[in-house]
């Protein structure tokens, strides 16, 4: 009898010992203190579904896919999107600074060409490193271990701060928040939902910015003209298409607004006009052949506002 209960035992200790989530580990001890998180491995289709709210858009939803494990001569992943307008979204307002390509070392998102550690594995209450993220230096730490979850937060010396809440179960992050030095929330990146093998076509658009302004209360019969030179991207040729982001309010009265961009043939490529009480928000296009150069013309008439962002992009896709 005494036989059968050692044994009985022995199996609940190895079961015990086996039992914890894909990538969380336990080094000894009691505690949160004594969990460590390892990197995650991604597969061809493993997909998470977030919610995005920034100050340019608000509840943005997007399907993440890895859409290659085979970048950067087999070093790192391809996180693609499965819908082209919000792919290209991204390229013109640069919201998401997780698609793209990502470290199979450490999840490493890239900026400017450069991995940068957003995480550093393996994940260990108190661990400390630095980076760059949205062309600010960060440095973080693992506050805390709590189940699954791996809370990290980041600051800047200008006051900025980065809260994010790595998930071990699901393999990527349940949460991203960056606040400016003013407590003004920059993004907010929720987990909806997640799974895998996903099936159909995902994009990833390289984007690169050619032109930005915003006009508030310009006064009356107020015209602004700007040109701007459309070269290629720095690496990767020639852009397939120009991509364009507008928001515009009128006032009353004879309020209103013209914008026109031109190209250097003086072909109109974009053209809108603004009446009393109008207004259009997150108006996303395109213009499909980018020449040399593009004058752009707005003209304002009593109160009104008006936003656009115009950014080059070179599209990739793949078919899963």
């Amino acid at each position: 009898m005494g036989e059968v209960r050692a044994l009985a035992l022995g199996v609940l200790l190895l079961a015990t010992s086996l039992s914890g989530c894909a990538g969380l580990s336990n080094t000894g001890g009691g505690g949160g203190s004594s969990q460590s998180m390892e990197v995650p491995a991604w597969e061809t289709g493993d997909w998470w579904l977030y919610t995005f709210s920034t100050p340019d858009y608000s509840d943005d939803t997007a399907r993440l896919v890895v859409a290659s494990t085979s970048e950067e001569d087999g070093t790192a992943y391809m996180l693609a999107i499965s819908s082209l307008t919000e792919a290209r979204r991204h390229a013109v307002l640069n919201h998401n600074p997780f698609l793209g390509r990502m470290t199979h070392d450490g999840l490493s998102a890239y900026e400017n060409g450069v991995p940068q550690p957003v995480l550093a594995f393996p994940l260990e209450e108190g661990d400390s490193w630095s980076f760059t993220l949205f062309s600010v230096e960060w440095s973080a730490t693992v506050t805390g271990i709590s189940g699954s979850s791996a809370i990290i937060v980041a600051s800047s010396t200008d006051g900025s701060r980065l809260d994010y809440v790595y998930d071990a179960d699901v393999g990527f992050f349940s949460s991203f928040i960056w606040k400016d030095s003013s407590g003004a929330e920059q993004l907010r990146m929720m987990l909806s939902d997640r799974g895998d093998g996903h099936s159909g076509d995902v994009y990833f658009v390289r984007g690169g910015d050619l032109f930005g302004n915003t006009w508030d209360d310009s006064g009356t019969d107020f015209e602004f003209r700007d040109s701007f030179l459309v070269s290629d991207h720095p690496s990767d040729g020639e852009w397939d298409e120009m991509i364009y982001f507008i928001d515009a309010e009128c006032g009353s009265g004879s309020s209103s607004i013209t914008l026109t961009l031109r190209d250097h043939l003086s072909v109109s490529a974009l053209e809108r006009v603004w009446g009393p009480g109008a207004s259009e928000y997150g108006t996303l296009g395109t213009i499909p052949y980018p020449s040399e150069e593009y004058t752009l013309t707005a003209t304002f008439t009593g109160d009104n506002y008006l936003r656009i962002k115009i950014a080059g992009g070179i599209t990739s896709s793949w078919s899963l």
